[in-house]
């Protein structure tokens, strides 16, 4: 089952956040664990230079310090903290604090160096002296061993108080975090709700206000649902005025069915009417999503075709298209547009026909021109006058110009018809680009 952006966004928030925090604290721990570390060190040098500062060596090299130490723990047994000084990896001092305890110390090292060990219950701290005496250098390492539990304790406090902050700053950044997401996916759910109002009929299109990055999914959305209402209404159209033009028809064969002639005429009659009717209700129309049609491959095809049909009249017809010029359409409405109008061309003319097409400020100019007899004189107007069956148009030019008509008023486009230069038919249609 596949999760929702919501879940897998919530999710993937929760591991980076995770991620995030424990590093930091991880961090933070070793950081603090590392500061206390050298705290430690620094405190130890300086509590071994204040017990070297209460040395005496006499000139026979026998070391004596004072009974009582100004480092107040060195005097109390088993305090946490010991001292002890040697020569010659000889212990020849230590502290009172190490009556029942056995710390551990650095017995031996070289004059100005100094060592600082973490062992598991201690840290060791040794530096190495030559103390000049009048008659004699006697080499001396005084080392202190501090006991590890007050490291460990306020190492541990640290640690509880860092993971219970942090904890607490997890939660309120995964509530800060929901409550953004939340805010941030609205307009998704404000779409899905759209949707379902659309699929219970409660509306027809979007309509709230998107930001600028779901505009072009609603905005296509939109172009999909009016394209769909679009085409059911052509269907229910085309079905209308079918069942209504074959009324007539129907009449008029049950009234002489005795009549070969009159029977056979208005067969064609229905025929046509029929042919007209669905080809009116399988116009697809203008469709955002529609891929580019380049226009010169479909208008070869076409003259291609016509100059078989009409071979017996040897039509030269010109073309004139640039390469690159295509429109967003129905590659079956293209088709269908421009044969009605080349075929009339073809059909009407005496030896000429011509197909010009353009891009201009108003989208795709198309424009087909022949040398016939043009169209009879007050009939332009019953041929675009919308909602004209097929038996209203001007006997010769069959269904072709209504299915022309219906096919460019279903790409918001404009037709004109009219005379040309050598009073011939001129048909241009304009087709706005998206």
């Amino acid at each position: 089952m596949s999760l929702s952006i919501n879940t897998r966004t919530v999710i993937g928030a929760g591991l980076v956040l995770s991620v995030f925090l424990v590093l930091t604290g991880w961090t933070l721990d070793r950081a603090f664990e590392d500061s206390a570390r050298s705290a430690m060190q620094e405190r130890l040098r300086g509590q071994l230079f204040l017990l070297l500062g209460e040395t005496d060596v006499s000139d026979a090299g026998d070391i004596s310090l004072p009974e009582q130490s100004a480092l107040a723990r060195l005097n109390q047994p088993d305090s946490g903290l010991y001292a002890a000084v040697y020569s010659n990896a000889k212990q020849i001092w230590q502290s009172h604090s190490v009556i029942t305890s056995q710390p551990e110390f650095l017995s031996q090292l070289p004059a100005g160096k100094e060592s600082f060990l973490q062992r598991t219950d201690s840290f060791i701290f040794g530096y190495g002296i030559e103390w000049q005496t009048e008659t004699k250098t006697v080499p001396l390492t005084f080392s202190l061993s501090e006991d590890i539990t007050t490291f460990t304790a306020q190492v541990n406090t640290y640690r509880k108080t860092l993971w219970g902050w942090l904890g607490g700053m997890a939660i309120l950044l995964l509530i800060a975090q929901l409550a953004v997401l939340r805010w941030g996916l609205r307009p998704l759910r404000r779409v899905a709700q759209e949707l379902r109002n659309i699929e219970h009929g409660q509306q027809d299109k979007l309509r709230a206000d998107y930001p600028k990055e779901l505009r072009g999914l609603t905005g296509n959305l939109n172009t999909l649902l009016a394209h769909e209402h679009a085409q059911q209404q052509r269907y229910r159209n085309a079905l209308a005025d079918l069942a209504h033009s074959l009324k007539t028809p129907l009449a008029v064969l049950h009234g002489a069915a005795t009549e070969p002639d009159t029977v056979r005429e208005q067969i064609d009659r229905m025929q046509q009417t029929v042919d007209y009717q669905l080809q009116r209700a399988a116009t697809a129309g203008r469709s955002s999503l529609s891929a580019p049609q380049p226009l010169l491959p479909i208008v070869e095809r076409i003259v291609y075709a016509l100059q078989k049909v009409h071979a017996d009249k040897q039509v030269a017809i010109q073309i004139n298209i640039e390469s690159e010029l295509s429109l967003r359409a129905d590659k079956g409405d293209l088709t269908e547009l421009l044969g009605n109008l080349l075929d009339n061309a073809c059909k009407w003319c005496t030896s000429t026909a011509s197909l010009d097409a353009r891009h201009d400020e108003a989208g795709i100019y198309i424009c087909i021109n022949d040398d016939g007899p043009g169209f009879p004189d007050g009939q332009v107007d019953a041929i675009l006058r919308r909602g004209v069956r097929a038996d209203e148009n001007v006997p010769g030019h069959g269904i072709g110009l209504a299915m022309v008509r219906d096919i460019v008023e279903a790409y918001q486009g404009s037709l004109t018809i009219e005379a040309n230069q050598h009073n011939g038919a001129q048909v241009c249609i304009t087709i706005p680009d998206q």
